[in-house]
This record gives structure tokens, sequence and C-alpha cells, in this order.
């Protein structure tokens, strides 16, 4: 089974090293878990469960929207302990209330139904609903997120939105319904080729460093910015801080937005940051919606600072009908789908049971949070 279109990264060993207090011991990993977390390059966390303060072996975790078979394979990957399913959300509030950890959903009714909660596998990339909770900080709580496991498909999502910009399919699209062979519909000088264009991508994440792969490949010159120093991979250029936003931005044919949501990130792209971007840059954003003032967005778009917007998410969410974005020349508009593949969510479940074996074990997880940062 091959869950990544691309096989860049060596494969990890066969065998995965599993902690219990000061013991550890190899275990055989699955062959289809270690090569989806070797093509991913996800990270194990720093110290085991076992080393922290505080350790206790776990006896029970819940877990929502699994089917039968999902419940078996999660069980025989964690013998030592009970693997219940949760059919709804009053169920999963009754089962969690004993309950060391819950797979698969992160909610403030949750943890207060569950006083014993100290692992969460959250199943998206995104955390800030989970960490915005009040006291979850302060309850020592391991969370752990699928970050990575979208960054290809949604990478492909970014360049199918800047292929539609830079090729006028936005103002295209809707005169096909009509039989209008419109070759006017685009100025002149709107058709971009975007081989020697610049890209900026703020946030050299799981999905920004999947997008910057594949705009190199394309022969754009990227440049990226990410929270914290890092070595700079080949396919970019020159890497920044968030500091550098501005600066880079100004140097951009085409910004794409691939920040989490955290309190420094939120509406961070704002007047400021469309005033100083080139003018008539094209602006993509696959992140959050918040970390967008929405209302800036709009006057760029509309004087023509920014040349056109591909948006996966927004601010609100779902965007409502009657919003003037809708109705902006040049502005594509899909519906939180990016993250959305025909491979389904098995990867996921993959990540997660290999979670499950590490934690019930007092193991290095895989994709821990940091609740601190927000990601």
């Amino acid at each position: 089974m091959k869950f990544i279109r691309r096989n860049t990264l060596p494969l990890m060993a066969a065998s995965l090293l599993i902690f219990n207090g000061s013991q550890a011991w190899a275990e055989p990993a699955d062959a289809d878990t270690t090569r989806l977390i070797a093509e991913l390059g996800l990270k194990e966390s720093a110290t085991a469960l076992a080393d922290r303060p505080g350790w206790k072996a776990p006896r029970k975790v819940v877990v929502i929207g699994a089917d039968a078979g999902r419940q078996a394979s999660l069980q025989s990957a964690a013998p030592g302990l009970t693997v219940v399913v949760a059919r709804d959300r009053a169920e999963a509030l009754r089962e969690v209330v004993d309950a060391d950890a819950v797979i698969g959903g992160c909610a403030a009714d949750l943890l207060a139904a569950g006083p014993h909660l100290r692992w969460i596998q959250h199943f998206s990339a995104g955390v800030e609903r989970c960490v915005s909770i009040p006291g979850f900080a302060s309850r020592g709580i391991v969370l752990t997120n699928m970050q990575k496991i979208a960054g290809p498909v949604m990478s492909e999502h970014v360049l199918a939105l800047m292929f539609g910009l830079s090729r006028g399919l936005a103002a295209y699209v809707p005169r096909q319904a009509a039989g209008d062979w419109a070759q006017d519909a685009v100025p002149e000088g709107r058709l971009w080729m975007l081989e020697g264009k610049t890209m900026f991508v703020a946030g050299l994440g799981g999905i920004g460093m999947e997008v910057a792969r594949r705009a190199n490949a394309l022969g754009m010159n990227v440049i990226a910015t990410r929270n914290t120093p890092s070595e700079k991979p080949p396919f970019v250029s020159e890497q920044g801080l968030p500091g550098d936003l501005l600066s880079f931005a100004a140097r951009a044919d085409v910004i794409v937005n691939a920040l989490p949501l955290t309190p420094e990130t939120k509406g961070v792209f704002d007047r400021r940051a469309f005033d100083a971007a080139k003018h008539g840059a094209l602006f993509i954003n696959v992140g959050r919606g918040g970390t967008v003032v929405t209302a800036d967005l709009l006057a760029a778009l509309e004087d023509g600072r920014i040349g056109g917007a591909g948006l996966d998410v927004t601010d609100p969410e779902p965007l409502p009908p009657d919003h003037p974005l809708w109705r902006v020349p040049n502005v594509l508009i899909t519906p939180h789908v990016a993250a959305a593949t025909d491979l389904g969510e098995e990867p996921r479940w993959l990540i997660a049971r290999e979670n499950l074996r590490r934690y019930a074990a007092g193991g290095k997880l895989l994709s821990e949070v940091s609740v601190e940062k927000g990601y």
C-alpha cells in the first residue's frame, strides 16, 4: 500500500524502539506504517512517556468514530489496555469518565468529563481549538496531531489554485456555462508563465515544505519563513523568520499562507502585509482563516494591490452566502477541502495505531504538539 506518491526520504529501520520505564525492546513495525512514517519524516517526542514525572501505565482508551475492524486493530496494538469505541458524543462523555486517553476528539466537554485524561490523539494538524480550551495547558495532557499527513495533497491543492489564478480559470470557467468564447475575459498580462516567478511560503512546516518542494520543481524561485531557525532545505533559495514576512511578501509573485493559527499568527496577513506585497501578487491560503484579516484582503483585491486569491480557508468559516468575497473577480474559493484525498483515512489510522502502541508501552510518541506554541 502506497500512501505518498513520493519516495525521497530513506526508509526507517525495520523496527521501532519502544520504552517501558528504563527498559527498551525492539518491536517489529508494520511495513505500511514504517513506510508512511519515513516518507512523511514524522518526528518522535524527545522524552519517552515512562521517563516523565507521574507516569502510570494506562488502562483504558476511548476511540471516537472507529468501526469494529479499526477497534480490533487498535486493540491488537495495545493488548494490555482496554480500547472502547464511542459511537456518538453522549457515549464518549460516559466512557471518558475513567479513561486515560482519547483518540479522535478534543473538546471542552470531553476534557471536563474525563478528569484522568493524559493523552489525546487529534485527527487533524490544526489544534488551535484544542489548546485554547481553558485549563488544557495546566492539566499536562500530552497532545499529538496529524501533522504532515495531508501535506502532499494540500500542496497539490495549492498548485491547483495557483494554476487556476495564473491561467485565468476564475474568469474563463464561468463563461463556459454560457458558451461564451471570451478571449478577452482576462486582462492583458495576467496570464502568467510561472517558471522563473518567485513564491513566498509563509510557514515552512509539513504543508509549506511540500508546497515549496513542488514549486521549486516547476522552476519557481522559492523563499520561505518558519518560526524557528532550522537548516534550509535545498529547494528553498532563502529562508527567514516571522519578522521577515513583510520583506519577503514584497518580493513574491505568489504568496502562500500555510501558517497555523496561534496568538502570534492571528491576523498576521493584514493591511500592512497586503500593502507591503508586490503589486498584483497572487495570495493563496490553505493555513487557517484566522491568520488573515478578511476585510483587509477584500480591500486589497478590490483595488488591485492583490491580483487574485485562492482560498481554501476563510474567516468567517463557512463563508456566508452574502459575503462580498464570493463576488470578487479572480478569486477561487474551495470549502476547506484541501486535505481531502482518494487515499481516505487509512494513513491517519495507521499513525493513531502506532501512537497507541507507543503510548501503552510508555514510549516516544509521534508528532507531539507543543501546547505552548500551539502546533
